[in-house]
């Protein structure tokens, strides 16, 4: 399986692409910005986007959506309970100053233990509310094991919970319930900063002892 992560976007968002290496189908996982880069590195590896999927829908994560759904055709994929988050990117954008495009409509809600086909691979949808009401995290079981964390769970840290709709107790919850039952030796891609290891996370976090 193909798995490049970069950080891109005005707050560097780690976007994620995934692709099967049989089929060059792939996903694109937070694209946030930096599209020409994206794009870029799609058609460098000859791969078919097919879902943009998003971890949730702080400004950071979705503003480069619409131009990738434009360039590429890829759906559009989101949880529910995120959408008024999304549809409200004008405002987030300007609280902090950035420039945006009117987002696209959502083409597909994401639901929890979801399996979504990238060519001969699936990657596996989490609901992990708390850092938002529809944050969710995606699995990849290849030849290794690959968490897409979003905000919910960094190395050593976790997401914040005082943004609107966060929740402490939720967010707590969901990794505790959802992401360290895993295994051990699963790699996390944190939606910003360096990756980290669920067996790290378990051992070391403060927030979670």
């Amino acid at each position: 399986m193909i798995v490049e992560s970069f950080p891109v976007g005005p707050l560097q968002c780690n976007c994620s692409i995934i692709g099967c290496p049989e089929t060059r189908q792939a996903a694109v996982i937070d694209p946030g910005g930096d599209v020409e880069l994206i794009l870029d590195f799609c058609k460098k590896n000859i791969l078919q986007v097919k879902y943009l999927l998003h971890t949730h829908a702080h400004f950071d994560h979705i503003l480069g959506s619409r131009a990738m759904r434009e360039a590429t055709g890829a759906q559009i994929c989101l949880h529910q309970k995120d959408e008024q988050l999304y549809q409200n990117l004008g405002m987030q954008c300007q609280m902090f100053g950035f420039e945006y495009d009117e987002p696209l409509p959502i083409d597909h809600y994401l639901n929890d233990d979801e399996e979504l086909s990238i060519g001969n691979s699936k990657t596996t949808v989490l609901y992990t509310p708390g850092h938002t009401p529809g944050s969710s995290c995606f699995q990849l079981s290849d030849k290794e094991s690959v968490l897409f964390a979003g905000d919910t769970l960094f190395q050593g840290s976790i997401g914040r919970t005082d943004l609107w709709g966060g929740s402490f107790d939720d967010i707590i919850k969901s990794i505790k319930s959802k992401l360290l039952t895993l295994d051990d030796s699963t790699r996390v891609v944190a939606g910003h900063g360096p990756d980290t290891t669920i067996w790290s996370e378990r051992r070391k976090n403060p927030y979670l002892s």
